[in-house]
């Protein structure tokens, strides 16, 4: 099985990720056994031999 870790910057948000959708500014992901989630950034880096995706989170007026 070729599951994923999240990673939004340096921070671990999820293991096990079966599926990633990108809509816009929102990135929609989930696992076997978890309702799916969602975090607003980026797309930084997909290392496919290290099975992760690290997102950039967007900066926005409430990161002041």
């Amino acid at each position: 099985m070729c599951q994923s870790a999240v990673y939004l910057g340096e921070k671990e948000i999820a293991q096990d990720v079966i599926w990633l959708r990108v809509e816009g500014d929102d990135i929609q992901f989930a696992t076997f056994f978890e309702e799916p989630q969602t975090v607003r950034g980026t797309i930084k880096r997909l290392d496919f031999l290290k099975h992760s995706v690290i997102l950039e989170p967007i900066r926005g007026e409430d990161d002041e």
